[in-house]
């Protein structure tokens, strides 16, 4: 009963991202895929859409100190801060009608920013699917209200542990019985304002500590009444040595011992990236950095404080990103430590 619940939830939720796709996105999407595949087929950047998915980033700022993340270790270079909403309209008002989705976090919690829903509303009246992670400790019961008024599609919980003890190994500093209530509060709410979305996921970070509990947090989802659950592998900055978070379970390790003793990332290096063509980054204070995995925005592809997205999408920098990519991804730092796929569906 409980898999056709799960699928049925999926099905709901993918026809709620299609019917949100206009001829004007549809149309873009197949320029975006085609330009990719003529890409790497030549060797040769091409872009003739813009990009179908973005992130913007709300805030830099975290309650918590998970290990592996800039954010929790406060070890960013670049200033802290809160993304500013007219900033935010006026990058979306040029965005809107090719940006089919739009995902709302990149490093820190969304939740911290006063007028992130405020955002994810004015994104959703225009028409785009909408979603956030978050370490669910804001989630009181008016924030868990706001969020379905806001129109938030998708909304991934960060639940790292089924115990206190297991959790606050990664999430240190979190507590628990928060994110749980939290999960409660969201769900309440959704059956109260009779709304179908967001799509709740409880996104399992697979770490050593924690790996005895994968069934524990599938029961748990389902006690809760959450529409999905997910590990994701985890990313581990200094693993060429082994770490205490790496996880003995093969299926969800990003890296595999190799003959000389160290640790190495399990996938090979192709000389391309999807990424860079169907989607970008824009942190909160509107520097533009190829993909995720750009934490520190070393890479900064230009600014929209001081120039348009058209004009900066197909712009040189961002050529040559793309062109250095199909060259030779190997030696561009960010995309070392990077795998594709690191989500396993339970």
């Amino acid at each position: 009963m409980r898999i056709f619940t799960i699928m049925n939830a999926k099905i709901t939720d993918g026809l709620n991202f299609f019917s949100k796709l206009s001829v004007g996105r549809m149309w873009n999407g197949v320029k975006v895929v085609s330009s990719f595949y003529v890409s790497k087929l030549t060797k040769k950047p091409v872009q003739w859409g813009f990009p179908i998915s973005v992130t913007v980033e709300p805030t830099t700022s975290c309650n918590l100190r998970c290990p592996e993340c800039p954010s929790g270790k406060r070890e960013f270079t670049r200033p802290t801060g809160m993304l500013k909403n007219d900033f935010f309209q006026n990058t979306i008002d040029e965005l809107a009608k090719k940006v089919a989705y739009l995902i709302f976090y990149f490093q820190g919690e969304p939740y911290l920013n006063p007028k992130f829903l405020d955002m994810v509303n004015y994104a959703s009246k225009k028409g785009i699917y909408t979603a956030t992670s978050t370490n669910a400790h804001y989630l009181n019961d008016a924030n868990a209200k706001k969020t379905i008024e806001s129109g938030l599609d998708r909304l991934i919980i960060s639940i790292d542990g089924t115990t206190q003890e297991t959790y606050e190994q990664y999430r240190i500093g979190g507590d628990l019985k928060k994110v749980l209530e939290g999960a409660e509060n969201i769900i309440r709410w959704k059956k109260e304002l009779k709304s179908k979305t967001p799509h709740v996921i409880f996104q399992f970070l697979v770490v050593k500590p924690n790996q005895h509990q994968l069934e524990e947090v599938k029961l748990l989802a389902k006690k809760i009444g959450v529409d999905e659950v997910r590990f994701k592998t985890a990313q581990i900055y200094d693993h060429e040595n082994g770490s205490p978070l790496l996880p003995t379970i093969d299926k969800y390790a990003r890296y595999k011992k190799q003959e000389n003793g160290t640790y190495g990332i399990k996938n090979q290096m192709m000389n391309h990236c999807w990424r860079l063509w169907h989607s970008t980054v824009i942190t909160w204070d509107g520097l533009v950095v190829p993909c995720c995995f750009d934490k520190d925005a070393t890479h900064q592809l230009g600014d929209l404080k001081k120039t348009s997205f058209a004009a900066l999408w197909k712009s040189p920098e961002y050529t040559n990103f793309r062109a250095a990519v199909l060259r030779s991804r190997s030696e561009i730092d960010i995309c070392k430590n990077c795998t594709e796929g690191t989500q396993v569906w339970a």
